[in-house]
């Protein structure tokens, strides 16, 4: 039933600082930057419902190009649910993207409704929680990311997303209290990863190598930056046992997942060279 002082509009950048608020208290533990660079991604695609002036709702409904969408922050105040106003934002996040294969980590719980909108399963994500320190390698190959020309970073991120986001991904290397590394062989570009401050401890994302050693040795130097008695997270596709490995080999475990799904056909990413997603909320 359609509630007329129910109404849902673009958010503004000020009201994206709600969205990334309910997700705390959800337990999604967000970066303390992540609105900044989310909003530099599409400053569109950001929905907030409203029930007369109290905000009620929001989802994200990133649109990246003219091929590719990415669904996040859906979320209704739990006092609000069960009441329609959910799948109302729902539906106005699907039709800002329409048209364009659209992507989401969504609950494992909420995995049969995503079915319902058409979403299929790809594979899962797992988060996994461990420790920081530790030392830094002792490898001259691994140099701060500010060092290289941006053009050779986008040029290396590309194949690891399924549209263009250069504008998000620039914001996201220089966001502040971050660390971004990359690792070099033979002279070139090989891997890169990005750690994090959240509103507890620090997540390590992207964590992209050209192969298992490479990733370590990446891993291990931002994981240096934070000290022993923080907390950090590295989120790993399932669907590459090499990722795994890495988690558990540093006595990290599982303490999340999602089910990557997508309404089209499944983008032929290179997972077994991705070691760490970037963000559950845009992809």
């Amino acid at each position: 039933m359609q509630d007329r002082n129910y109404t849902i509009k673009t958010m503004d950048r000020k009201e994206i600082d709600i969205a990334i608020e309910w997700a705390v208290k959800e337990g999604w533990n967000p970066g303390l930057h992540d609105a900044d660079c989310y909003y530099s991604a599409d400053s569109n695609g950001f929905l907030i419902g409203l029930l007369g002036d109290e905000p009620i709702a929001t989802i994200s409904a990133i649109k990246y190009g003219e091929s590719f969408g990415f669904i996040g922050f859906y979320i209704v105040k739990p006092e609000h649910r069960g009441k329609g106003y959910g799948i109302q934002i729902w539906n106005a996040g699907l039709k800002y993207l329409e048209g364009v294969n659209i992507g989401l980590d969504g609950v494992v719980t909420q995995q049969e409704n995503y079915i319902k909108s058409g979403f299929k399963l790809a594979y899962r994500n797992i988060r996994y929680e461990g420790v920081g320190g530790g030392t830094h390698p002792q490898n001259a190959e691994i140099v701060e990311l500010a060092t290289l020309p941006f053009e050779t970073i986008d040029q290396y991120d590309q194949p690891f997303f399924p549209a263009n986001r250069s504008q998000f991904a620039q914001s996201w290397i220089t966001q502040p209290e971050s660390h971004a590394l990359g690792i070099l062989q033979n002279g070139q570009l090989a891997g890169y990863g990005v750690i994090r401050k959240c509103r507890n401890g620090y997540k390590i994302g992207p964590l992209y190598a050209d192969n298992p050693e490479l990733a370590e040795s990446l891993f291990l130097a931002l994981k240096s930056t934070t000290r022993s008695s923080e907390t950090i997270f590295l989120d790993t596709p399932d669907i590459n046992p090499a990722a795994v490995a890495l988690a558990e080999g540093n006595n990290m475990s599982a303490s999340f997942e999602t089910a990557r799904m997508y309404t089209g056909d499944f983008p032929d990413l290179p997972i077994q060279r991705l070691f760490g997603v970037t963000s559950f909320e845009i992809g």
